[in-house]
């Protein structure tokens, strides 16, 4: 019997991977001016994780990789980031079609979510991670409920996410006690890919006192806060006639604007909060979600140009699938560009390079990560999609901006990767198993959609 042989290490100056022969996006050095250009015939070199050269292909010849992806015809770019979602409402996609917002909330989702397992919160877990790193989203911002079990998929698919477990203050003070202890215990989790965050609903299902002592807590523990806030008009004026501020306003004197706070959608923004946030002393970010509007017909949009003139940036985002129907950050960047364009009423707002930067650069800072990912450049983590522009639908390309918000699609990504490690190669998933977990949540639905009991987990009332 011959002895097996240890495999000798490969030479020192050798990279963990090698993209080559594809055009890289890359953005204006400091990321403050959305400016994105293309370099072509490029190469990617990464080593432990990390963007360690972006370079001619010609001169990334000749360097040692223990993998390689031959690219040619198709664009390196960041990962998406989706910066507002509730990954496992993914198991109540379609349940609930054609409903204004508080019948959808509590005549479907709110009585099919006291039905919730810690299972079944896993298992539509796996089915979003997988449908977000087939679309080239590589790091997503979860609120929802039992995230330990989040965590957990998050850890073992690979892909980076910025986690809160949400509460309502219905559940008494334990409901913020356990979204503290959550985010204590899994900050820094999955080798550096997990962040957290303390996760308040929000201002209508959250009273002050709470959110003041959620203020508290993010201070002493350095943590940011994810909210969900003026989410649409009628929210804020519901608030101004009950209690004569806006829900940014109540954010204001509860002290969370003196924390990191990322605000979900910010519809009913109205121009009396833009110097509240302007002179907010936190990091204030919004994600905006366009598609869920839509369907809601709710009358406004995040108001990104407003919000750009302040300094607040807006990351894309998605929201859940079950007011959403999917998860495709791609989508959000279209019908961001879209939308803004006619809300504004000039074409020439929000060009296509604008529309990329929101998507990789602005969302990876509204969730704090600017100084790790949302840009192909050294020393920012590995955080790389790969798109096919061979189509038909892609071809000819007179700009790549706009070829890549207009006309590509997600299921022209190819490959993704998050801190250097492939999680889909040539569409092929490899850290997930789909049609097992298909399998075992279609097993779940009737004990989840049940709703002869008549509970709710709360009220909508705005």
């Amino acid at each position: 019997m011959t002895p097996s042989r240890t495999p000798s290490p490969p030479p020192p100056d050798t990279a963990d991977l090698l993209i080559t022969g594809c055009a890289v996006l890359v953005h204006d050095v400091q990321g403050e001016d959305e400016r994105v250009g293309f370099l072509q015939d490029a190469a990617v070199v990464v080593r432990d994780g990390r963007v360690d050269a972006v370079t001619p292909a010609a001169e990334a010849a000749g360097i040692p990789a223990v993998e390689r992806i031959e690219a040619g015809g198709q664009i390196a770019m960041p990962g998406l980031v989706n910066c507002h979602t509730h990954a496992p409402m993914v198991a109540l996609r379609g349940l609930a079609e054609d409903l204004p917002t508080e019948e959808w909330f509590n005549d479907v989702v709110w009585p099919v979510e006291s039905n919730l397992t810690d299972k079944d919160v896993e298992l539509g877990a796996r089915l979003a991670c997988a449908e977000m790193i087939r679309g080239g989203v590589t790091c997503f911002a979860d609120h929802y409920f039992a995230m330990d079990a989040v965590a957990a998929v998050v850890a073992e698919c690979g892909i980076r996410a910025h986690l809160g477990q949400a509460y309502f203050s219905s559940q008494g003070e334990r409901g913020r006690e356990e979204s503290l202890e959550f985010a204590l215990r899994h900050r820094g989790g999955a080798d550096g890919r997990i962040t957290t965050a303390l996760a308040p609903h929000a201002p209508y299902t959250v009273t002050d006192a709470d959110l003041a002592a959620t203020a508290d807590l993010a201070r002493a523990h350095g943590l940011p806060v994810h909210l969900h806030a003026s989410e649409n008009r009628d929210q804020a004026d519901t608030s101004l006639a009950r209690h004569g501020v806006t829900p940014v306003q109540v954010l204001e004197r509860t002290g969370i604007l003196d924390t990191d706070v990322l605000i979900a959608h910010g519809t009913g923004i109205l121009e009396r909060d833009l110097p509240v946030l302007a002179r907010a002393r936190g990091r204030t970010a919004v994600a905006s979600a366009p598609r869920g509007y839509l369907k809601f017909a709710w009358p406004t949009t995040t108001p990104i140009r407003a919000l750009r003139e302040i300094g607040v940036p807006v990351g894309l985002a998605t929201d859940g699938a079950a007011s959403n129907n999917s998860l495709d950050v791609w989508e959000s960047m279209a019908l961001t560009s879209l939308i803004q364009k006619s809300t504004e009423g000039d074409p020439r707002w929000l060009t296509s390079r604008q529309a990329l930067h929101h998507a990789t650069t602005q969302s990876a800072r509204a969730l704090g990560l600017g100084d790790r990912i949302g840009s192909i450049a050294p020393g920012r983590r590995a955080d790389i999609i790969l798109v096919d522009l061979t189509g038909p639908h892609t071809q000819p390309v007179h700009d790549l901006a706009a070829t890549l918000v207009h006309s590509a699609r997600s299921s022209d990504v190819r490959t993704t990767i998050v801190d250097g490690r492939v999680l889909m190669r040539d569409r092929e998933l490899l850290t997930l198993d789909v049609p097992g977990v298909v399998r075992e949540l279609g097993q779940r639905m009737p004990a989840l959609l049940d709703r002869s009991h008549g509970r709710r987990i709360q009220q909508y009332d705005t």
